[in-house]
């Protein structure tokens, strides 16, 4: 329902303007009518306050829609984390769901307080911008192909950070090593998690001791032999040995076609991985969740979950590819719910 309205919104502006004269009408004719109405009261509202209830409508509607598309994944979440318990269960929930309100409309103002010109915005036009933005990407009725930023079938994934590091830490070990991975310097490590016939959504948790790591989710459109979680160590990530590979190539050939050092590689951490990465055609192909980025995983857990997009295999890389000295001990678990 609130695509249905952005979308009306981006494709006629004049929509808006109408609804809330009609509005502007409708209490009219109810004051006229209501008993013992006073002289202040029967004023029309100020431009101030119905700009007020236009922004608490559209944060209301925005809460709803987020809301909806994670209460399954944050529900599961919290009969993980509290079983039996559904007191605690629904705090949790609530907790998570607006955690998540923030974290949305804190990205939407951070990269939209810019118009494309340079131009500075206010937050009501920056939000209307994300909005547009969101829908002119990730909405279409032509079929998904690579020229498409991302697949539309892709849902966002719902992320939210924990306080009890060190109670986590113990669980995973009381729980064995298989949840505990040593990721060496100039290491990437991939967790190949295939779909579960009987599941519709992922869940991942990990932290680490005393340092950041780097870390990011992709799907890959294959269907895997078995259920069976698999871990891959590489010196570094596969996508960058074929850019190097394609690179050494084109000069041996005479293309020159090397980019500037120093400025961000295919790799950098920092910048996000894959963002310009040519991809193997020779490989199933892959779709972006989340960038890896580097996290202080070593201060407080992170935590996400993610809907099922189809049958496939989610990749969670956990690159530590920048780091010359430091290994890092990650302690990381997954599962799924119906």
């Amino acid at each position: 329902m609130a695509s249905f309205v952005f979308l009306v919104d981006r494709v006629c502006p004049p929509f808006k303007g109408f609804i809330a004269d009609k509005k502007a009408i409708k209490d009219a004719e109810l004051k006229e009518f209501a008993p013992q109405v006073t002289e202040q009261s029967a004023q029309p509202p100020s431009l101030q306050q119905v700009d007020q209830r236009l922004f608490e409508d559209q944060r209301k509607q925005i809460q709803e829609a987020l809301n909806a598309q994670t209460f399954h994944q944050f529900s599961a979440y919290a009969q993980e984390q509290f079983p039996g318990q559904p007191e605690q269960q629904t705090t949790l929930i609530r907790q998570l769901q607006e955690q998540h309100y923030q974290q949305y409309m804190s990205q939407v103002y951070a990269q939209q307080s810019t118009t494309p010109n340079g131009a500075e915005m206010n937050p009501e036009e920056s939000h209307q911008h994300q909005i547009r933005r969101d829908d002119d990407s990730d909405v279409s009725d032509d079929e998904a192909g690579e020229d498409l930023p991302s697949n539309p079938a892709i849902s966002p994934a719902s992320l939210w950070n924990r306080q009890d590091i060190n109670e986590f830490k113990a669980n995973i070990k009381k729980d064995g090593h298989e949840g505990i991975i040593k990721v060496g310097h100039g290491e990437t490590v991939t967790v190949r998690v295939p779909t579960h016939e009987n599941g519709s959504c992922l869940f991942w948790e990990f932290a680490t001791d005393h340092y950041d790591i780097g870390f990011g989710v992709y799907f890959e459109w294959t269907v895997a032999d078995s259920n069976q979680v698999s871990v891959h160590v590489s010196e570094s990530d596969d996508e960058e040995d074929y850019d190097e590979a394609l690179e050494a190539e084109q000069a041996e050939a005479g293309g020159g076609g090397g980019g500037a050092a120093g400025q961000g590689g295919p790799g950098d951490v920092e910048a996000g991985a894959m963002q310009t990465r040519r991809v193997d055609p020779n490989k199933p192909r892959q779709d972006e969740i989340i960038p890896v980025y580097r996290r202080d995983c070593h201060e407080e857990v992170y935590a996400g979950s993610h809907r099922y997009p189809g049958r496939g295999i989610y990749l969670l890389k956990f690159d530590n590819s920048y780091s010359l000295w430091r290994s890092k001990t990650l302690y990381y678990r997954v599962y799924y719910s119906k």
